[in-house]
């Protein structure tokens, strides 16, 4: 047997980190004295106390600690756990770096501000604003979410829009010129910018934007819109995405898109009623069976009757204007649970989806 101060200097773990892991559950000795609390440690545990070491100086969160100590005979499965931290690690990175360069923009004297500088398809940036427009925030008391987060990347800008209840993004590819920097254009200044982008048709495809200290310029064919970005911080947009793409979806069902739009557009579609602060609101409550995939359900049928039958309910006009957004005749619907958002995607385009929060049912 091994005293904890031996395990500390065999693992690399402190005595105190040991006293932790124990009280945690994810490393407890073989015998504690019913005496003296002194803890002691068997050979065989010296091993796993330096997976435990080694996972803590990575960062990996004590919860996934303890799976991979458990899993720790299952390569495959403590595999597909490092990969996934692993990618976080490296989306964080890439928030870090894109934070640093807009705080540098800020320290920048402002007689000399840095610019970047994109060009992109103007198909391409139209049907980006598109698939967004339609979730702008219109609360005045949320003044952050009355606009579209440009979000630069190396090789083109991501477009984001969420009013809390439904958000939206997609992305036009393109080539970058400058520092990764994000503007937040205000909604009047992002329908500026998609009626520029229709005139002048048989011109130039391209469009040019610049970012500079606050300030959008968009061109296209000598024709030029210029905003001022909003003076807000938009939500971490990112932190959603990575916690959906690290769940995974619990079922992904294919979708007619034009027979779900129909049935929601002429008020074929049944609905429940749920109280929303205070007010009615007509609820539609989406089914999915693994048999039958997706369908409409009724108000009068009883919850239960299927215990195989997935149901989530959401706001139908925000469904629509998320079909209608996606312009696809076949989807794809990715649901996680009851409570969890529900995602809608394009099949064919990965960087444009659709994401609304569900109705407790």
């Amino acid at each position: 047997m091994r005293s904890i101060g031996e395990l500390a200097r065999a693992s690399g773990l402190t005595v105190s980190a040991l006293r932790f892991y124990d009280r945690t559950g994810v490393l407890t000795p073989a015998r504690v004295d019913p005496v003296t609390g002194y803890r002691w440690y068997t050979d065989e545990q010296v091993d796993p106390a330096r997976l435990v070491a080694g996972l803590r100086r990575v960062g990996l969160p004590l919860a996934e600690i303890g799976v991979a100590l458990r899993h720790r005979h299952e390569p495959a499965v403590v595999g597909r756990l490092l990969d996934a931290h692993l990618r976080r690690l490296e989306d964080g990175l890439a928030d870090a770096r894109r934070e640093l360069s807009r705080v540098r923009a800020l320290l920048a004297p402002e007689e000399n501000p840095m610019t970047t500088r994109l060009s992109l398809s103007r198909a391409d940036l139209a049907a980006a604003v598109d698939a967004v427009r339609f979730a702008v925030g219109t609360d005045p008391d949320l003044p952050v979410l009355a606009g579209v987060l440009l979000d630069v990347e190396p090789d083109g800008v991501r477009l984001v829009a969420t009013d809390r209840h439904r958000l939206a993004v997609a992305r036009a590819a393109g080539t970058v010129d400058g520092p990764p920097v994000r503007a937040l254009l205000p909604v009047d200044a992002v329908d500026e910018l998609r009626a520029l982008l229709d005139t002048g048709h048989g011109a130039t495809p391209e469009v040019s934007v610049a970012l500079t200290a606050g300030r959008v310029t968009a061109s296209v064919a000598g024709r030029e819109v210029t905003a001022t970005a909003l003076p807000y911080d938009f939500p971490d947009y990112r932190r959603l995405l990575r916690r959906t793409a690290d769940d995974g979806p619990t079922r992904q069902v294919p979708v007619d898109a034009a027979a779900l739009r129909a049935a929601l557009r002429d008020g074929a579609a049944p609905t429940v009623t749920r109280e929303h602060e205070g007010v009615p609101l007509a609820v539609t409550v989406l089914g999915v069976r693994e048999a039958d995939g997706l369908r409409l359900v009724g108000a009068d049928e009883p919850a239960g009757d299927d215990p195989d039958e997935l149901r989530v309910g959401v706001n139908g006009d925000y469904l629509l204007d998320a079909l209608d957004a996606a312009g696809a005749a076949q989807l794809v619907l990715e649901l996680d649970g009851p409570i969890a958002p529900l995602a809608i995607r394009r099949p064919d385009d990965a960087d444009a989806f659709s994401i609304l929060m569900p109705i407790r049912l």
